[in-house]
């Protein structure tokens, strides 16, 4: 279905085609038309299928349709929680792009940033909040913030913010905005005890859409691994930028210390690259999404804080150079590429040490990913390929020498 063909606000339909929306995708398909009949909505759908827009569009052509009379307008009708700063950011950006020229005011509101700009924003506010919860809850309290108008409220990346920590928070808010509303509930992963809490908070005749649950990954992204030594990740990571060089590409680590150290690893090889992590204030954070938006930079080194949520235009590769912690973070991390309709590639690097957090991966997939599978002519040429090795004084053979150690001694103990 083209969006051309929907039953909504002219002005709303125009910003789509000025965006590049065309075709509907499977889950603007199935949630867009239940959310303009006023239903609750629990949707779960893989990364980079389009749920921000999904219920972004209905929202603001029904907003857009309030008349003034029945319309409070200075206080907001709508709340959009989401878990990160950068999530916050990004979804208001494509509600502004979407909202243009209709009469709906849009403010985000979100922690490491003073608060007078966001506060501003607020006067007056007729229309859409986006926010963390800390944030949001702060500037309510301070008496900024008015929910007693909401209408709609939609709870964004929904699993993650039950699942650390939020839900006390959540189950607060329910008590400060009207009973009577509409209440969406958008995610790309959920568990057992993520959806009882769920049905807690939407109305029990909710309509659920699940789509793809038998393979939870994209299946626009083409995902292998392979089974690398910890002190060998290094020298991969540096070949596959080199052989992809101009891609944009986002490299997951476990750390913010990890992070820095791959930096420092990629400098020594002259290749360029920047890191996001949490210990960044929140203005350098703004720039480098900036600089990997825009295209200025195309390497990215980044912990979880990049995982969900962010629509980075165009990634090509992600590489996870650690094995994430939380099975269900490998969805979110490979689904960086491979966005819309557009192809992307994964790559894992396993290592000994990881082979407890890769099962629990494999299980939440159901499934294995291809194994790409290395030879010692093909380690050695890695080796041989690399600039950090050569900078790094790294002896060849007796690198060879210790991998073919540690091969024998991992046969020895599966014995």
């Amino acid at each position: 279905m083209l969006f051309s063909e929907l039953s909504i606000h002219p002005i709303l339909k125009e910003n789509i085609e000025a965006i590049g929306f065309r075709r509907l995708t499977d889950i603007q398909y199935k949630a867009i038309p239940n959310i303009m009949h006023g239903e609750d909505v629990l949707a779960i759908a893989q990364t980079g299928t389009g749920k921000t827009a999904a219920y972004l569009i209905p929202l603001l052509d029904k907003i857009a349709r309030i008349t003034i009379n029945k319309r409070h307008d200075t206080a907001p009708v709508c709340l959009v929680l989401v878990p990160t700063h950068e999530l916050a950011q990004q979804v208001a950006k494509t509600c502004r792009e979407l909202a243009k020229g209709l009469p709906i005011k849009i403010s985000a509101l979100y922690g490491g940033k003073g608060q007078e700009a966001q506060i501003d924003s607020l006067k007056n506010n007729n229309g859409i909040v986006v926010a963390t919860p800390g944030r949001m809850f702060d500037l309510h309290a301070q008496g900024h913030l008015v929910l007693d108008y909401i209408k709609y409220l939609v709870l964004d990346e929904a699993d993650k913010m039950l699942f650390h920590g939020f839900l006390k928070d959540i189950k607060d808010l329910q008590t400060r905005i009207p009973y009577h509303r509409q209440t969406l509930f958008f995610s790309a992963t959920i568990n057992r005890e993520i959806k009882k809490i769920a049905y807690d908070i939407i109305n029990q005749k909710a309509i659920r859409i699940q789509l793809s649950p038998q393979d939870p990954a994209s299946k626009n992204v083409n995902h292998q691994f392979v089974k690398v030594d910890m002190d060998n990740k290094r020298f991969f990571l540096e070949r596959i930028l080199l052989e992809n060089e101009g891609k944009k590409t986002i490299v997951f680590v476990r750390t913010r210390v990890r992070a820095e150290r791959v930096l420092k690893a990629m400098q020594r090889a002259a290749i360029e690259t920047i890191t996001l992590h949490g210990e960044k204030e929140q203005i350098e954070r703004e720039s480098i999404i900036e600089q990997f938006e825009d295209g200025s930079q195309h390497i990215l080194i980044a912990t979880d804080v990049a995982a969900r949520g962010l629509d980075f235009k165009d990634v090509k590769i992600v590489v996870n150079y650690d094995i994430p912690d939380q099975a269900e973070n490998y969805v979110h991390r490979i689904g960086r590429s491979g966005r819309g309709e557009k192809k992307g590639y994964a790559y894992s690097f396993v290592s000994p040490e990881e082979e407890t957090a890769w099962a629990d991966v494999l299980d939440f997939l159901g499934y294995s990913p291809i194994e790409i599978e290395l030879s010692k002519s093909e380690i050695k040429e890695t080796l041989s390929f690399s600039e950090i090795a050569n900078t790094s004084g790294i002896d060849l053979a007796q690198a060879l020498i210790n991998e073919d150690l540690k091969k024998k001694d991992k046969r020895k103990r599966k014995r």
